[in-house]
């Protein structure tokens, strides 16, 4: 693949990720059934390997199971890539809801670190503002 994807700076942080960035919702739910687990492995591979490498994820999709989809390709290549996961839907007794409490956002972002299996997320930011 002779792909090369341009790289921008994130605001004032210093962040640099590739302009083109990889949503990865639809591989694990809201566009049918999730698709099969090595083929999108392999998708995620083949698109950092093109320059894309900004990813970007969230607690929300599968529920949780598209973390630990992103975790799995990320296997060796995780120098390779600014990974963003957001928090902020809760479901609690078969309820949806929105929060953003210090409490719920620390259980969440250690529960993304576990799932993801990372020792770090360099983007990590709230879905919905309750």
């Amino acid at each position: 693949m002779a792909c090369k994807v341009p790289r921008t700076k994130l605001r004032s942080q210093g962040l640099e990720v590739s302009k083109q960035g990889f949503g990865c919702m639809g591989m694990s739910a809201y566009y049918g059934p999730p698709k099969p687990e090595e083929e999108m492995i392999d998708l995620i591979r083949q698109v950092v390997a093109c320059g894309v490498t900004f990813l970007d994820t969230s607690d929300l999709y599968g529920p949780f199971t598209n973390e630990i989809l992103v975790g799995k390709a990320l296997k060796g290549i995780r120098h390779q890539v600014q990974l963003a996961t957001k928090f902020g839907i809760s479901f609690e007794d078969g309820k949806v809801t929105v929060r953003g409490d210090p409490a719920y956002v620390r259980a969440c972002c250690e529960a993304s670190l576990k799932r993801l299996d990372v020792d770090c997320i360099d983007l990590y930011y709230i879905h919905r503002v309750d």
